[in-house]
């Protein structure tokens, strides 16, 4: 059923990528961590960091985001783990990264969308933008409210530097390995739980029962719904090409695109992240945790594009 090759090109060749990802992040949190280079990287982001609260640990995530996601978390990951984090602003600071992470990946975004929907691309990734940029602020007003501002003086005490580089270096190797070693134990077995899933299509059951019922949203057309229904069964790009395929047709508006793009992209996204993000959060942090921080992420993700929608809808209009 399941050729050499196939395995290889579908589950042993991104699965070996995606840990060697997740190992450059862990060792950069841990380099950074070890050499108490928080502070540093955080300069640029801390204004906007204390406003809510936050530590210098949030702020140098927050900053590495922008880099790199994978190391991003896996550095509030470590200072939760050490208890230099609490569970709280763990949670906020993994919610806080909506703008950054976004960033990282509009490059990518705008150069699939530009060609492909040139009348509605900048409608589609304003909003996506905008909601982003709502969630970030949104959660530094909630950590002004929830956060004392403690943690922030509590991490503030340097970390022992080792006495020569041959020290230190054994020092992060040690604490890589190790951790390295727990992050594998759960990423891979369920990264390959899941893959199998996806091959048996599960997924692809759950989708077609969740497209089913969406035919009591307004505002779209039959061909619309076609553009939903491939976000769920194809990446972003096949929306994305099917919606500039009927916006040159005429047989959409450039209003009825984007709305449709939006929808696909709320309803689809759950289900995204729980095939591509949960194996690697999963090991990063522990299953519970990293499954309590996608529920959290794509519920406040979905209301933002859901609010921003409404708002898109009702000034079209």
């Amino acid at each position: 059923m399941f050729s050499p090759d196939e395995l290889w090109t579908g589950l042993g060749w991104p699965l070996t990528r995606m840990m060697l990802f997740i190992s450059i992040g862990l060792f950069v949190a841990i380099v950074v961590e070890s050499l108490n280079w928080n502070r540093r990287i955080g300069a640029l982001t801390r204004p906007l960091i204390r406003a809510g609260n936050f530590s210098d640990r949030t702020s140098a995530a927050f900053s590495m985001a922008l880099i790199s996601g994978v190391s991003a978390n896996t550095m509030l990951a470590e200072s939760y783990t050490e208890n230099k984090l609490s569970k709280r602003e763990l949670i906020l600071a993994n919610l806080l990264n909506s703008l950054p992470t976004y960033c990282l990946h509009l490059p990518t975004m705008m150069a699939i969308t530009i060609p492909l929907i040139p009348t509605a691309a900048a409608g589609y990734l304003g909003i996506t933008l905008g909601a982003a940029a709502f969630r970030t602020l949104a959660i530094v007003l909630v950590g002004r409210l929830t956060l004392s501002g403690n943690d922030a003086d509590r991490v503030h005490a340097p970390s022992e530097k080792p006495d020569s580089a041959r020290s230190f270096m054994k020092t992060v190797s040690a604490r890589f390995s190790r951790r390295l070693k727990k992050i594998a134990m759960f990423t891979v077995p369920i990264y390959i739980c899941v893959y199998f899933m996806n091959r048996l299509e599960f997924f692809s059951a759950l989708e077609n029962i969740v497209a089913a019922q969406l035919s009591f949203i307004p505002l779209l057309s039959p061909q619309a719904m076609g553009i939903i229904a491939l976000g769920f069964t194809a990446e972003i790009s096949a929306s994305l090409a099917a919606a500039g395929a009927l916006l040159n047709d005429n047989v959409l508006t450039t209003q009825q695109a984007i709305v449709a793009l939006l929808i696909g992209n709320i309803i689809s996204s759950p289900l995204r992240a729980l095939r591509h993000q949960f194996p690697y959060y999963a090991g990063i942090f522990k299953p519970r945790l990293a499954m309590e921080l996608i529920v959290y992420n794509q519920s406040f993700r979905a209301l933002s594009l859901i609010v921003a929608t409404i708002f898109y809808i009702i000034f079209n209009s």
